[in-house]
């Protein structure tokens, strides 16, 4: 793709989001929306490849539904309240209709079927893009009118995601479905959490983007896209796959990892809102999740290919995305010790 465009694009993914995240007004929001959906659009199907132009073609199809649902939630509580203030969301089947539409933008379950397909048709870094930067729009959109949605809906969709994004991801050998199923799954925490603490969804939601851009550059800086070529990167780069496995660890929420910080606070907040059994559920369906983690790790560091190959490990590369990998995992690792000053800036 010629630079200039890229960069066009680029522009235009920064501008949707920022309109979408800074606006009041339903249409300024829904017209972030679209400007984004159309500059990924070129992005995903950059590579000309046949599943690359069907997973544009998905992901343009459940974007326009989701725009034009946004837009029918919105104009229906217009013309029930006269408002089209995004806090002024009052009228129930707008509600309905606006956690629906979000839903299928986000790709909580049971709107998710498209987001796995899409990813498996990007490349490493447009995934990385549809995993965290295309959904901070419609995360804005839940925070601002988390007040006015249903808890008990959310909560069924939450359980739901957990649930599938771990049970789906249990036999898959792609790196990108996998990672696809885990954003599913960590979507169903940060839902879940939602309308009790929107504060502590959305120190979720950052920590999530830093553990998955870590897990995206890593695995786009050793060209791996399934687990059997995983499989041969130890001999090759050691310290990178290294600090995958702890990364990975760290996605799973296995303590004393950054990872582990959300999962506690999320549970410790359902608990005091007498919503232990959700809280107890949710943390058991976290362990599917877990498997696949450990089976990545494991793939990533433990397991060696048959043949031994004699060359030199290459501990250092010159490529300058490495310090942004470094220091981008040290925080995915290391923050956990440091939660109270992190709780006391959130």
């Amino acid at each position: 793709m010629d630079p200039q465009a890229k960069l066009v694009f680029t522009f235009s993914l920064l501008l949707g989001t920022t309109i979408t995240i800074s606006s009041n007004h339903w249409i300024m929001a829904w017209t972030g929306l679209e400007i984004n959906t159309l500059a990924i659009l070129p992005l995903i199907s950059k590579s000309h490849h046949p599943r690359a132009i069907e997973a544009a073609t998905k992901y343009f199809l459940v974007q326009a539904a989701a725009s034009a649902l946004i837009l029918f939630s919105s104009m229906t509580n217009a013309w029930q309240t006269g408002q089209w203030d995004i806090a002024q969301l009052t009228c129930p089947t707008s509600c309905l209709i606006l956690t629906a539409a979000i839903a299928m933008k986000l790709g909580l379950a049971p709107f998710h079927f498209w987001f796995p397909e899409v990813l498996q048709g990007a490349s490493l870094i447009t995934g990385l893009l549809l995993s965290t930067v295309m959904k901070l729009p419609p995360m804005a959109l839940f925070f601002m009118t988390s007040q006015s949605l249903n808890p008990t809906l959310l909560t069924a969709m939450a359980i739901l995601s957990a649930a599938l994004g771990g049970w789906m991801g249990l036999n898959q050998t792609q790196t990108r479905k996998i990672l696809a199923f885990s954003s599913i799954s960590h979507l169903g925490w940060m839902a879940i959490i939602l309308v009790y603490d929107h504060k502590l969804a959305l120190l979720s939601f950052y920590l999530y983007i830093l553990m998955t851009t870590t897990v995206f550059l890593i695995l786009n800086s050793i060209n791996t896209l399934n687990l059997s070529t995983l499989m041969t990167t130890w001999t090759k780069t050691p310290a990178l796959s290294a600090t995958l496995m702890l990364t990975l660890l760290s996605l799973a929420g296995l303590p004393p990892l950054t990872g582990f910080l959300p999962k506690w606070l999320i549970i410790q907040e359902l608990t005091k809102q007498e919503m232990a059994p959700a809280a107890t559920i949710i943390a058991l369906l976290s362990l599917l999740s877990l498997f696949f983690y450990l089976r990545l790790a494991y793939c990533a560091t433990i397991t060696l290919p048959p043949h031994t190959t004699n060359h030199m490990k290459q501990w250092h590369t010159n490529k300058p995305v490495h310090v942004s990998i470094a220091m981008l995992a040290a925080m995915s690792i290391a923050l956990l010790p440091i939660s109270p000053m992190i709780l006391t800036i959130v």
